[in-house]
């Protein structure tokens, strides 16, 4: 067979397969979602583009305030500090983009990029550093704005962070463009994502990355350790009532001899941490 009889049978499979799923036409929305689900079912669509599309038609239905950032989880760069102040809260949290802020986070001066500082590094730049020559103009939009017409925004702008308001103008939370992908194709992985049943793996030379939801016994099992489950039942929930608060992304801290650092958190629990047990 020809290459070209090969693509148009191929062709036609496919056309087969679509005009299957839309052989009863939805009429709404439910009903749409309904036809696509028993064609994954059946193996006539992939179970990864059902669930892509599904987060498309849910994107309009959502609202800025539904996947912002909190107010008291925002990483902020305080107008008055220095480069070297400065420094050790880029390589801490690993962020590109941060609200620079004058007397409270109710007044955004502007987002600065952490690639706009290494001209300052390494005694590169003669000049003294003045943080307001560096800034960003800063995009702001309300609570309410829907996620779709925020994507536009972002791409159309070429924008990748916005500051989010409320009806009276005060600040509420941050939103990058990351937070709308995630709503469509799911977390976007980095380096640091793990299969779905590989709860620990190793990262670097005597470094893991461990989900947090992993039960204690089965961490002391892993690390042949004796860390305490008395008061917490996964390994999230021990280095959590150690902070005594919700730790953010890039805190650490010293565990039964285990240096625990968090990799990814929200404002519910933390998902990810990167473990280096004792030497």
């Amino acid at each position: 067979m020809s290459d070209d009889s090969q693509a148009t049978q191929t062709s036609r499979t496919w056309l087969e397969k679509i005009a299957q799923v839309f052989a009863v036409e939805p009429r709404d929305r439910q009903e749409l979602l309904e036809v696509l689900r028993d064609a994954a079912e059946r193996g006539l669509l992939d179970p990864n583009v059902l669930g892509m599309i599904e987060g498309i038609l849910q994107v309009p239905e959502l609202r800025v305030r539904d996947i912002m950032i909190p107010r008291s989880h925002m990483v902020v760069i305080e107008q008055e500090m220095l480069l070297e102040q400065i420094l050790p809260i880029l390589i801490t949290t690993v962020h590109s983009r941060f609200p620079v802020i004058g007397e409270n986070k109710d007044e955004i001066l502007g987002i600065l990029l952490a690639k706009d500082l290494l001209s300052y590094t390494f005694g590169n730049s003669k000049k003294p550093f003045n943080i307001r020559e560096v800034l960003r103009p800063v995009v702001f939009v309300p609570e309410s704005k829907r996620l779709d017409v925020l994507l536009q925004e972002f791409r159309r702008n070429r924008n990748h962070m916005a500051v989010v308001v409320d009806e009276y103008g005060g600040v509420t939370g941050l939103v990058t463009i990351e937070d709308v992908l995630e709503q469509i194709v799911g977390d976007i992985e980095d380096e640091y994502d793990t299969d779905d049943d590989q709860l620990i793996k190793k990262y670097k030379e005597n470094s893991f990355v461990a989900k947090a939801l992993i039960p204690i016994e089965d961490f002391n099992d892993f690390f042949d350790s004796k860390l305490d489950t008395k008061d917490a039942d996964t390994i999230g929930g021990l280095v959590t009532r150690e902070f005594g608060h919700l730790p953010k992304r890039g805190e650490s801290i010293e565990v039964g001899g285990f240096h625990f650092k968090v990799l990814r958190a929200d404002n519910r629990r933390i998902h990810l941490l990167q473990i280096t047990p004792p030497k």
